[in-house]
C-alpha cells in the first residue's frame, strides 16, 4: 500500500471503517487497484485469450409450445417449484439516476405499482399454481438497503422476501488517492458480480440448500419480463449445466454483454471486456443478465473475479471505481446458452432504465403483467 493511501485510510473515522468492513471492504484490494492505475483502462479491462463469436447454431432454444418435448420440460420445472427447490434472487442495488436519483425498486413502474410490487406479485401467483412460493432475495446496496427494508415491512408476503447487502469499496482519484466529494470519501457498490459472495455471507443460500434447494434464478429488478417459466427451468435441469444464461435477439444499437468463445470455452462477456475490433455483428444475441444457477455450485464457487476499471463523473470530477460483473461466473461454471423471446407476450427482456423507457414500454408491461397475473 502506498504511504499516502495508507495514511488516508488510517485517518478515516473508525465508525466509517467499521461500516465499510461489515460490507466487505478490503483495504489491500483497494491498494492493489490504486497501484494498477495509469495507462488505458479499456485495454486493461479486455479479456486475454483467443476470442471468437458464438454462432447462432451454438445457442440452445426451447422446443415450441406445440411440440411433444415442451410439456415434459414444463412438467419437470413445475415439479421442482412444487418441491420448493427454486429461489429467486433479484438485483436491487441500483439507484435510478436516470429517474431522478431515487431507489429504483420503489419507483412507480405502471399505474401506481412499483418495480418491487411487480416483482413480488409473482410470488402469490406461484404459490397458487404450485402450492408454495419460492423465496425472493433482494440484493440491495448501502444506498438502497434501508428504504427497501422499510418498504418490505407490513407486506402480506413479507415472510417470502429477504434483503441482503452487496459489497462496497471507496472510489479513487485517477492519481490513486482516495476520491473525495465535498471533502468526504465516496463509497460505492462494487457491481452485481458481488452476488455470490454477498449471498453466501447472508446465510440465505446455506439455509436454502439445507432445506433441499437446488436452483437460484437471478435477474435484474428492472427487467419486467424475467418471470418464472417452468419450461425454461425444466430446460435448465435437462441441460445438466451449472448455469443457464438467458439471451435475446440483438436489436440495432444494443451495447452490452453476449456469448463468446474464449480459448474454446463459451462464456458471457460484457462489451467493455472485448477488443475494439471484435466482430460484434456476428453475435446475434444480447445478454439479459438473467441466470439460472445450480445452488450448490453457486455456494461452492471460489473463482477470483476480475474487477474492471470504470471512470465516473461524481460531483463534476472524475472518479475511478472497480466493479465485477455477474456474467463472469460463466468462466468457472458450465453454461447453457439459451435463446429466449424478446417480443410478444412471451418476452423475457423488458428493461426500463429511464422514465422515457417506462413510457415507451408501458403498454407491453401492462399486457404482459396482466397475462402473467401480476396486476389485479
Amino acid at each position: 500500500m502506498s504511504a499516502h493511501l495508507e495514511g488516508e485510510l488510517a485517518s478515516l473515522d473508525a465508525r466509517l471503517l467499521a461500516r465499510l468492513s461489515a460490507r466487505g471492504f478490503d483495504a489491500a484490494r483497494l491498494s492493489a487497484w490504486a497501484a494498477s492505475l495509469g495507462g488505458d483502462p479499456s485495454a486493461k479491462n479486455r479479456l486475454r485469450g483467443q476470442l471468437e463469436p458464438l454462432a447462432e447454431g451454438e445457442l440452445a432454444a426451447l422446443p415450441p409450445e406445440g411440440s411433444a418435448a415442451h410439456p415434459e420440460l414444463a412438467a419437470n420445472g413445475r415439479a421442482a417449484l412444487e418441491r420448493g427447490q427454486v429461489a429467486l434472487a433479484v438485483l436491487a442495488g441500483g439507484m435510478a439516476t436516470r429517474m431522478g436519483g431515487v431507489v429504483k425498486a420503489l419507483v412507480e413502474a405502471i399505474d401506481g405499482v412499483s418495480f418491487l410490487d411487480l416483482r413480488a406479485a409473482e410470488l402469490a401467483v406461484l404459490a397458487e399454481r404450485h402450492g408454495a412460493a419460492p423465496p425472493m432475495w433482494l440484493m440491495t446496496s448501502e444506498a438502497t438497503h434501508a428504504p427497501i427494508c422499510a418498504a418490505l415491512e407490513g407486506r402480506p408476503d413479507r415472510e417470502r422476501l429477504a434483503a441482503f447487502e452487496q459489497c462496497v469499496s471507496l472510489r479513487l482519484s485517477p492519481e490513486g488517492a482516495l476520491f473525495r466529494s465535498d471533502g468526504d470519501v465516496s463509497p460505492y457498490a462494487t457491481g452485481h458480480g458481488d452476488l455470490p459472495d454477498a449471498l453466501r455471507k447472508s446465510g440465505l443460500l446455506a439455509e436454502f440448500l439445507a432445506r433441499g434447494g437446488r436452483w437460484v434464478w437471478i435477474s435484474n429488478l428492472d427487467n419486467l419480463g424475467a418471470s418464472v417459466d417452468p419450461a425454461i427451468l425444466g430446460h435448465h435441469i435437462a441441460s445438466g449445466a451449472e448455469v443457464t444464461a438467458e439471451l435475446v435477439p440483438k436489436h440495432p444499437g444494443d451495447v452490452g454483454g453476449g456469448p463468446v468463445r474464449c480459448d474454446g470455452r463459451a462464456i458471457i462477456a460484457e462489451h467493455l471486456r472485448l477488443p475494439p475490433d471484435f466482430p460484434h455483428h456476428r453475435v446475434p444475441v444480447f445478454n439479459t443478465n438473467t441466470f439460472l444457477v445450480d445452488a450448490r455450485a453457486l455456494f461452492e464457487l471460489t473463482m477470483s473475479f476480475t474487477f474492471v476499471e470504470v471512470r465516473k463523473t461524481v460531483g463534476g470530477s472524475v472518479a475511478v471505481q472497480f466493479e465485477r460483473l455477474l456474467g463472469e461466473i460463466t468462466t468457472a461454471l458450465t453454461t447453457n446458452m439459451l435463446r429466449v423471446p424478446r417480443q410478444g407476450d412471451k418476452s423475457r427482456f423488458i428493461p426500463a432504465k429511464s422514465r422515457e423507457d417506462l413510457v415507451v414500454i408501458a403498454d407491453d408491461v401492462k399486457r404482459i403483467a396482466r397475462e402473467r397475473r401480476l396486476l389485479g
